[in-house]
């Protein structure tokens, strides 16, 4: 999760909770009782009060799940490295992306065996994703360094997602997932509830957030949860992937038996490769879902399923 910095002098000196916010990427209130952290934090990001009693939005309802459904098995989900045993089991071996190698220590990559192509990520977070697209103009230094980084952050404490806890921290490198014209393949991120799809949220530009992501409907109809700089009539018609029914499958498959889980997707030419599963999607946190957003999800995830 990246929390949003505070911006402004006059801003942060006028707001306890942006100076809260701004404390918290240096390492202050990690002994801070979750619930009292997570009623901070969440005003901070969002600038509502945090329901908990009952939680109704999808947002009060993600951190109610943080404090109170301890499934002994997110940790592994969470592993990145850990998770493609449990893919493997379920949906198959074709699903996995090529994995090239991993290593305790970034300074143990031996880059003289990597394709000229690959991905780079920590397996206890979220977000450390370094990409070659040509080893020729990379930076091994550069990447060496923010991967020392990451494996020193424990990625539990900024949004108290308590099952990134006890993941052991290591570096992966997979293969680098592109189209046939040589352009990233698309990420479909299916939000599952008690086994079922019933969102997907497609990335078609992962450098910037505030374009290229469209929501749809398992039947592949537009229905947008997020702000945008872009209005509805001006987004793009996407065309319904050939393997779109068969991505759902395997997204619910994936998602059999949990009260929720976002189950990330690609499809290449290869066939559909599976990314990660997230428990706990932006950590319940995201700016830029709407109201509508926040009360359709809100309304699908059945804390009384929590067992």
């Amino acid at each position: 999760m990246k929390l949003i910095p505070a911006t402004g002098i006059q801003s942060v000196l006028t707001n306890g909770y942006k100076i809260f916010l701004g404390l918290t990427h240096h390492g202050f209130f990690k002994k801070m009782e979750d619930e009292r952290y997570l009623k901070l934090l969440y005003r901070g990001v969002l600038g509502r009060r945090l329901h908990l009693d009952p939680p109704v939005l999808y947002s009060e309802k993600i951190q109610w799940l943080k404090l109170h459904d301890k499934n002994p098995m997110y940790p592994m989900l969470c592993d990145k490295l850990a998770v493609r045993d449990f893919v493997r089991e379920q949906v198959g071996e074709e699903y996995l992306i090529d994995l090239f190698g991993t290593w305790a220590d970034p300074e143990q990559i031996d880059f003289s065996v990597l394709p000229d192509q690959f991905v780079l990520k920590c397996t206890h977070d979220s977000g450390s994703v370094i990409i070659c697209k040509d080893k020729k103009t990379f930076d091994f230094d550069a990447a060496k360094i923010a991967l020392k980084k990451r494996l020193a952050n424990d990625y539990s404490i900024p949004g108290r997602e308590w099952p990134y806890r006890d993941v052991p921290r290591r570096v992966l490198a997979e293969r680098y997932l592109i189209n046939e014209d040589g352009s990233q393949a698309m990420d479909f991120k299916f939000f599952c509830f008690d086994g079922k799809a019933h969102l997907v949220l497609v990335c078609t530009n992962k450098t910037d957030p505030g374009s290229g992501n469209y929501t749809f409907l398992p039947d592949f109809s537009p229905f947008r949860i997020y702000q945008s700089r872009v209005s509805e009539s001006e987004e793009p018609r996407l065309a319904k992937p050939d393997c779109f029914d068969a991505m759902i499958e395997v997204a619910e498959r994936l998602g059999a038996g949990l009260v929720h889980a976002r189950v990330d997707l690609y499809d290449t030419p290869a066939g559909i490769k599976f990314g990660e599963m997230t428990l706990h999607s932006s950590s319940g946190l995201s700016q830029t879902m709407t109201e509508r957003g926040e009360r359709f999800l809100g309304d699908l995830l059945h804390l009384e399923n929590v067992k």
